[in-house]
């Protein structure tokens, strides 16, 4: 992790193309003959000139002459097309594979680190931000580089024929990059603020059109439309505003830089004339000198390119750089059972501390019920359990091995979540019950949506097994969607199953219904349920009492009632909550 930290853009950049640097050596080589033919026709236009200055009058060979211009030319577009296919293809596959870096990545990061920043700045950077480097990388490679050899050649040859011409032809290059280094001037403060200003329009677009309906329900569209605006607004003008800046300097060195003839031809002229420079040289300082002025207004067009490529790739990197789970690839100590310790536990959010010192065991085959007051740290219990974070301090043991011993993808295996916030694919029901056995038959699904109270809902659906969830489940209501993430963890057959608080959203029918599925199917099982309704989890064989982030009492429903007068206030109040509803 700490040589990834201290890898630069150039570093990451280079670690990204090497699976693809075959390719991309065969771009280079096919751009620089590509670039390399472009200019040969000005050679033989030099010759024809030549001809005509020494009275050559033999039209065959102008002809020849103009048939090798021909020649060339076709030769640097097909070399042109054969460079930009093999980088391109290069491209895609370097843009798919940090898509798949940082997916992965999101996948070995605690949840609290992937929570800190929002769904919409992830996509815009796996989405947006890594595909608009694709012009860049699949050009900058081939033509940068190619098109810095041809120059290079070029000058070695109008050194030697004169240095001092030369130079002087290069006067408005170097001109025209005092005023192109003026442009550059702040541009990464600039782009990095256009990247906060769209992250920023990103997530005010996402919130506004998730929270439409509230927005509509309680007459606050037109407030919530102006906050979407004045985010427009400031996406736009970030750009606007680095334009305008950029403007004067990029077109004086836009307009210098190729202006080389200004301060050759004159020179050409004077040395002519005082006999410092015979005709041929002169006329062929002036061909080369052509050859110069399309690379070097290629290469000054990406440089910008390349300044938004390395803030994109930083900000790619940044992600790249966070923490992971600790967790070994190997499992070198094999649990014995699916108890469950948790030995003096601290875990805190940023720099809140949540949980204090929780120590608790949960017993293999066991149903327990974390209960207490909203934001006392139930589900960050379960969570932790979960392994979606890892404790500050003090230690979680997984049938007597700490799990940070236990590879994250053998431990998940074991553990089935359920959360309160179910997530659906947009995909079929069926496919989105079967991810929790990708090798389950259409029957064992089936079943499962049986044991859990699912079936009868689903063959009532437009195509039954086959109607679609839409996106996050949009297609079906909160109850129909927690029934079928509770048969998805059924099916995935964990010895733990974890319920945090996932029938919030059932109705007491169906509730009643799957806690008697659940029952049915946890036999040899370890149960953790989060449940909001205590009637639901009075015969658990532990019900835990949390408060504050720490465990306040332990028991049974009986012992409970009679020791812990937290336990007994969250009773007395569902009980009459219940009431209140029958009445």
């Amino acid at each position: 992790m700490k040589q990834e930290q201290q890898k630069s853009t150039m570093g990451w950049i280079c670690a990204f193309v090497k699976p693809h640097f075959g390719a991309y050596l065969l771009s280079v080589l096919t751009a620089t003959i590509s670039v390399g033919a472009g200019f040969v026709p000005y050679l033989f236009i030099a010759n024809i000139v030549k001809a005509l200055i020494g009275g050559e009058t033999d039209m065959q060979y102008y002809v020849a002459q103009c048939g090798f211009m021909a020649i060339a030319w076709i030769l640097h577009k097909i070399f042109h097309g054969i460079s930009t296919s093999i980088s391109h293809h290069a491209t895609f596959g370097v843009l798919a594979e940090i898509r798949r870096l940082l997916t992965k990545k999101l996948s070995r990061m605690p949840l609290g680190d992937v929570l800190e920043a929002s769904s919409g700045s992830y996509k815009n950077i796996i989405v947006e931000r890594v595909d608009s480097i694709e012009t860049t990388l699949a050009h900058i490679v081939p033509e940068v580089i190619s098109n810095v050899i041809v120059p290079i050649v070029i000058l070695v040859l109008m050194f030697r024929i004169d240095w001092r011409l030369t130079l002087i032809a290069l006067i408005p290059v170097a001109i025209g990059m005092v005023f192109f280094a003026m442009m550059m001037v702040g541009s990464e403060e600039s782009f990095n603020n256009t990247i906060v200003k769209t992250k920023a329009l990103n997530d005010t677009a996402v919130e506004y059109i998730n929270g439409i309906e509230v927005i509509k329900a309680f007459g606050k569209s037109k407030t919530s439309y102006e906050k979407f605006i004045v985010a427009a607004e400031e996406g736009a003008n970030c750009f606007i505003d680095w334009m305008r800046r950029c403007n004067w300097w990029q077109n004086l060195s836009m307009s210098i830089i190729p202006a080389q003839f200004l301060t050759l031809l004159p020179a050409v002229g004077y040395f002519y004339i005082n006999g410092k420079v015979d005709a041929s040289s002169a006329l062929m300082l002036i061909i080369l000198c052509l050859g110069l002025i399309s690379p070097f207004m290629i290469i000054s067009g990406h440089m910008d390119e390349l300044g938004k490529m390395g803030a994109i790739i930083g900000e790619a990197t940044s992600i790249l750089c966070k923490r992971d789970l600790e967790r070994p690839q190997t499992l070198t100590k094999a649990p014995h059972g699916n108890t469950i310790t948790l030995q003096n536990v601290h875990f805190g959010y940023q720099e809140e501390e949540v949980l204090h010192g929780i120590d608790l065991t949960i017993k293999e085959g066991t149903v327990n019920a974390l209960v207490g007051p909203s934001g006392s740290g139930k589900s960050t219990i379960a969570k932790l359990i979960a392994s979606f974070w890892d404790p500050d301090q003090g230690q979680i043991l997984y049938g007597g091995v700490d799990v940070k011993d236990i590879p994250l993808d053998i431990y998940n295996q074991n553990i089935a979540y359920v959360s309160q916030d179910n997530y659906l694919f947009d995909t079929t029901i069926m496919e989105n019950i079967r991810m929790g056995n990708p090798a389950a038959s259409d029957e064992e699904v089936v079943n499962a949506a049986k044991a859990c109270g699912c079936h009868d809902f689903i063959m009532q659906l437009e195509h039954g097994y086959d109607t679609i969830a839409g996106g996050a489940g949009g297609h079906l209501s909160g109850g129909e969607r927690q029934r079928i993430s509770i048969a998805r963890a059924m099916l995935k057959n964990a010895p733990v199953i974890i319920l945090d608080e996932a029938t919030a959203y059932t109705d007491p029918e169906n509730e009643a219904l799957v806690q008697r599925s659940v029952a049915k199917l946890i036999a040899g099982k370890t149960l953790i349920v989060i449940a909001h309704r205590l009637s639901t989890i009075v015969s658990s064989d532990q019900i835990i009492v949390v408060n504050n982030g720490k465990i306040d009492a332990i028991g049974t429903q009986e012992e409970l009632l009679e020791s812990s007068e937290l336990y007994k206030e969250l009773w007395n109040a569902h009980i009459s909550t219940k009431d209140s509803e029958v009445a």
